[in-house]
């Protein structure tokens, strides 16, 4: 290779990588990309069975689908409201619980935690990220379902009886014991991807603002969480799309009616719980794709939330400049 080959692969003095003409190289490089190319046709074969499949109840109900509560199998009537009610207002109270905590476990395990609790703290966390949902359901009807009809709903309901949000029997089973069943599967997650996000912030920028005369708390709050802001809320919202695809521990809980009321103590319903309830029930054509186009309307709200949150955390190791943070 002559002077000018040398000077043209030289770049703010970094000399480019040759481009390798060995044959395993090549191979290796196609394999991968093969593996890559196999995760994007299996999401875009699950698309297209799904649209298939739905396409009658697609071309029958249209759009009212999606705003008609009306479920009736015997009549050929279906509607998917209640359960899209149901998914949402069980995930929105998993996520409104379990976000603050954990985020307050995360910044105890990197920032305040003694070292040698570190590794129990964590290894309890990965541990109950482990557990089957099935486990959870198990739990959440034998265990937690009366904890929180005496403990919760009824305390509550004496006091509260008049107000809708707290209206009804309390009987333990409702929208209320799903969202906490849900928070408590959540937690795991998202103290888990939150820790990992706040543990790269540049220790300089801590030690920066302790130096600067910075509290513990103020060093947390305006430089911890400012950088890792946008890391957190994707795993929050990753924590949201597992909630919302949840299925047999919701509807061990949920009290699976589909009905939409304002009471968080009344029974409800979710997309995941009517497909696992009542799919092999479906003989009809048209009760069967209507199922089947729940489950493309959940596919493609977990997949939207996904994409989110990958997208935000993905934007913590960019610099303002799009250069990678050190």
């Amino acid at each position: 290779m002559n002077s000018k080959e040398v000077a043209d692969r030289v770049v703010i003095g970094v000399a480019k990588p040759q481009k390798s003409k060995r044959p395993m190289d090549t191979a290796f490089r196609w394999i991968t990309f093969s593996f890559a190319s196999l995760i994007l046709i299996i999401m875009a074969t699950m698309l297209f069975v799904l649209i298939m499949e739905s396409r009658l109840s697609l071309q029958t109900f249209g759009f009212n689908f999606i705003v008609s509560s009306h479920w009736n199998p015997v009549k050929g009537i279906f509607g998917a409201l209640p359960f899209i009610y149901g998914t949402v207002i069980s995930s929105i109270i998993a996520i409104l619980i379990a976000a603050p905590i954990s985020i307050g476990v995360a910044l105890f395990i990197t920032e305040m935690s003694p070292k040698w609790l570190k590794g129990s703290i964590g290894f309890l966390i990965e541990m109950l990220a482990a557990i089957p949902s099935i486990l959870f359901g198990l739990w959440g009807l034998y265990v937690f379902v009366p904890f929180v009809r005496g403990w919760i709903q009824k305390p509550v309901s004496a006091i509260a009886s008049g107000i809708p949000l707290f209206s009804g029997a309390p009987i333990g089973l409702g929208m209320l014991t799903a969202g906490l069943l849900l928070a408590i599967m959540i937690i795991p997650i998202i103290t888990a991807l939150a820790r990992d996000i706040i543990s790269v912030v540049p220790t300089t920028q801590k030690e920066g603002a302790l130096a600067l005369g910075a509290t513990k708390w103020e060093m947390i709050w305006k430089v911890i969480l400012p950088f890792a802001r946008p890391g957190i809320l994707g795993a929050c919202i990753l924590g949201l799309g597992r909630a919302l695809g949840e299925t047999m521990a919701v509807t061990m809980v949920i009290g699976n009616r589909a009905e939409i009321k304002a009471s968080l103590f009344a029974p409800g319903h979710s997309m995941a719980a009517v497909i696992a309830n009542e799919f092999t029930e479906a003989t009809e054509d048209i009760y069967l794709s209507s199922l089947i186009e729940i489950g493309l309307l959940l596919f493609l709200v977990t997949f939207l939330l996904n994409a989110v949150a990958r997208f935000l955390i993905w934007t913590v190791a960019r610099g303002p400049k799009g250069g990678i943070r050190s």
